[in-house]
């Protein structure tokens, strides 16, 4: 099965405008910009048969094309990640049986992540569309805790069923759990990692889809494909050790930098 990884990076983010481009600093003290990080991290994905960088705007082409990645280029009309793979995978003309979506602004999410995320939607044929979610930590969990307090957005929670299909995703962070969880122990709640893999028909019917109320009030493009009845399986995966984080807010560099600084990342 053909694997596509597609890498959706906008200049005009609404919280966090020219995101791609800013500089994070590895811990050898050389900063590489933020594209170019999430694409080092999906070159190291096993299984994978092209990756590419899928955007709008000139300055990020061109400073993907320095550091050597594949760019194509797509229309300013695509409301989100998921309608610029769409739009992506159609101008490189198909081909492809699993794309996958690993969005711009997780430079630390693990090659295994990726890997057992496109192995779950091997695994169910009948699933359209997989993304993985992580248990978390007490030091996790106070972390968003913390980020909603100050009104910062400081990633996104998933709840599912028994059989592993999401039920919601949100922003807040959800379940509730009415009690406190110490640094290193498990919590009910599961961060919802931001990277998506797709059959290319359920890719292809999403940018036709009318957007609905839930995903216009939280801002999660994963919620079209639960208003329309499509169901999303959750892959659970495994830390392993390592720190995740994504970038969403100016506060979130010093974090990941923090992060990559302890884990050794250059």
């Amino acid at each position: 099965m053909a694997v596509l990884i597609v890498i959706p990076a906008r200049f005009a983010s609404t919280r966090y405008p020219g995101k791609p481009l800013v500089q994070l600093r590895g811990v050898n003290g050389v900063s590489r910009s933020l594209v170019q990080r999430s694409w080092e991290a999906a070159r190291q994905v096993g299984g994978i048969d092209r990756v590419v960088v899928a955007t709008d705007d000139d300055r990020i082409r061109l400073e993907s094309e320095a550091f050597g990645a594949e760019v194509v280029m797509t229309s300013t009309t695509c409301a989100n990640g998921t309608e610029r793979c769409a739009e992506a995978l159609d101008n490189l003309g198909g081909g492809y049986d699993i794309v996958v979506n690993l969005q711009g602004d997780a430079p630390l999410t693990p090659a295994w992540f990726i890997e057992d995320l496109v192995a779950g939607l091997r695994a169910h044929p009948t699933a359209e569309v997989a993304t993985p979610v992580l248990r978390c930590d007490g030091r996790a969990l106070n972390g968003f805790l913390e980020d909603r307090r100050a009104g910062r957005v400081g990633g996104t929670t998933a709840v599912f069923g028994r059989e592993n299909r999401a039920l919601y995703f949100s922003k807040e962070v959800i379940p509730y759990t009415g009690r406190s969880f110490g640094d290193e122990e498990p919590t009910p709640v599961f961060h919802h990692v931001g990277v998506y893999a797709y059959r290319p028909s359920a890719l292809a019917a999403y940018p036709r889809w009318v957007t609905g109320p839930l995903e216009k009030l939280e801002g999660l493009e994963q919620l079209r494909f639960l208003e329309h009845e499509r169901p999303v399986l959750c892959v659970e995966v495994e830390s392993r050790g390592r720190q995740f984080w994504e970038l969403n807010n100016p506060e979130d560099v010093a974090r990941i930098e923090s992060m990559m600084a302890e884990m050794k990342v250059e």
